[in-house]
C-alpha cells in the first residue's frame, strides 16, 4: 500500500504475532530481509517495510555536510518524518495485522539505524531498536545520546558493525567504531539490555542479512 507517499510492504500480517517490526529503507520491498529472517527464528513477527525514504532528509536528525563525492548533504528532517511515521504509517500497518501489536520495534541500516536510535528519544511508541551498521559517526550524535533521556527506557537495543567499517581514511566515517562502542557502553551503564555484534566485511556487505540478524537478536 501507499501511505504519505511511501510504499509499504507488510509480511506476516496474518500471523498470530503481536510483535510489529518497522524497517525504513531507501528502496526495495524488504523481501530479502524477511526471507533471511525466516531462517533465523521460529518466532512469528509482522514486518512492515517503509520504502522510498528521502534518505539524507528524513533519516538525519540535524544538518550534516556531504560525506562523499556525489552524495547529498543531510538536511535534518527526521523529526518531521517521525511524526508522519507514528501518526500515519504505523497506524495504517497496524490495521492490516490480525492482532493488535503488543510491542513495536523500529530498525534500519546505515542512516536508518541512526534514525531508529534517535526515535527512542522522541517517542514512546517503540520498545526496542535495531541499528545495523548504524551511522553513529554522525556529528554530535554520540553527544546527543549522552545528554538526552529516552522517552521510554527501551527493552533492548541492538547495534552492529562490519569489521572493516572503521578501517577507512575518511576522517569522519572512521569514528563509527569508537562512537558505537561508547554509546553501547553508555546504554549498558543505564541498565538497557544492549547487544553489540561485529560482522565480516565493509559497510555495504550483506545489508539484508545484517538487518535480519538484528531483528532476530532483538525480538527473541
Amino acid at each position: 500500500m501507499v501511505v504519505a507517499g511511501k510504499h509499504i510492504y507488510i509480511y506476516g500480517e496474518q500471523s498470530e504475532s503481536r510483535t510489529l517490526v518497522i524497517i525504513n529503507t531507501f528502496q526495495g520491498d524488504g523481501s530479502g530481509i524477511y526471507s533471511a529472517l525466516k531462517g533465523m527464528t521460529e518466532g512469528e513477527i509482522c514486518l512492515g517495510v517503509v520504502s522510498d525514504i528521502n534518505w539524507a532528509e528524513e533519516m538525519s536528525p540535524w544538518s550534516c555536510p556531504s560525506v562523499g563525492k556525489g552524495e547529498a548533504p543531510c538536511t535534518g528532517g527526521a523529526d518531521k518524518y517521525l511524526t508522519t511515521l507514528t501518526r500515519n504509517i504505523v497506524p495504517a500497518i497496524r490495521c492490516k495485522m490480525a492482532k493488535e501489536p503488543a510491542e513495536i520495534v523500529i530498525g534500519g541500516y546505515s542512516l536508518a539505524g541512526l534514525f531508529a536510535v534517535y526515535s527512542l528519544y522522541k517517542t514512546a511508541m517503540f520498545s526496542r531498536a535495531i541499528s545495523a551498521s548504524g551511522s553513529m559517526w554522525f556529528p554530535g550524535f554520540k553527544e546527543y545520546t549522552a545528554t538526552h533521556v529516552f522517552c521510554k527506557k527501551p527493552d533492548r537495543v541492538y547495534f552492529s558493525l562490519g569489521d572493516k567499517e572503521e578501517k577507512t581514511r575518511h576522517p569522519l566515517l572512521r569514528t563509527v567504531g569508537g562512537a558505537t562502542r561508547e554509546i553501547v557502553a553508555s546504554y549498558r551503564s543505564l541498565g538497557v539490555d544492549t547487544v553489540f555484534e561485529m560482522n565480516p566485511g565493509n559497510h555495504f556487505n550483506e545489508a539484508d542479512m545484517r538487518l535480519a540478524k538484528g531483528i532476530a537478536r532483538c525480538v527473541t
